[in-house]
């Protein structure tokens, strides 16, 4: 759930989550909640741009949740709601996490960098562009897709983050 009013510590919020979690010191821009079958419940607040609640904004791989929250990825426990990590994954904003099972590959798309993690959230690699990546997105079979701002298609390989086709 998008909580864009939600304020951490105040009895006065709309919704009560079991857990608050701020995932940076700075500011929020965003706070999203999560809630498991009436199991656990948590809410999130990150710095960076703001993100909205959209299909990519969570994943589900192995018993844990990625979910993009501002700038950052968290990965949650399933059964218990516990947070395992966190990770500033964009300069700017997350716009959404994907799992590509064929190459086992967790990819965060920012506005201005993709990356991929490992599913304890180190970094793999990065990657950037000439421009933001706000015109689409997609994992193929054969690399990592992102379209920049000025239309220009980025081909990026799973293993490496090395461009295989691009402007």
């Amino acid at each position: 759930m998008d909580e864009p009013a939600y304020s951490f510590g105040s009895a006065d919020n709309l919704r009560k989550y079991d857990t608050e979690i701020r995932l940076d010191d700075a500011d929020l821009n965003s706070v999203h909640g999560v809630r498991a079958d009436g199991k656990w419940s948590a809410v999130f607040g990150a710095s960076g741009g703001p993100s909205g609640i959209y299909q990519h904004s969570a994943i589900e791989v192995d018993r844990h949740l990625y979910l993009a929250v501002g700038d950052q990825v968290v990965c949650l426990d399933l059964v218990t709601g516990s947070k395992n990590w966190s990770r500033r994954v964009d300069q700017a904003t997350c716009f959404g996490v994907y799992w590509d099972c064929a190459h086992k590959a967790l990819i965060s798309h920012g506005e201005v960098q993709i990356s991929r993690l490992s599913l304890s959230g180190d970094e793999i690699w990065s990657a950037t562009g000439a421009d933001i990546f706000s015109e689409g997105f997609r994992c193929l079979a054969n690399g990592v897709e992102a379209v920049d701002f000025n239309q220009s298609v980025y081909l990026f390989d799973y293993a490496s983050g090395a461009i295989l086709a691009g402007p």
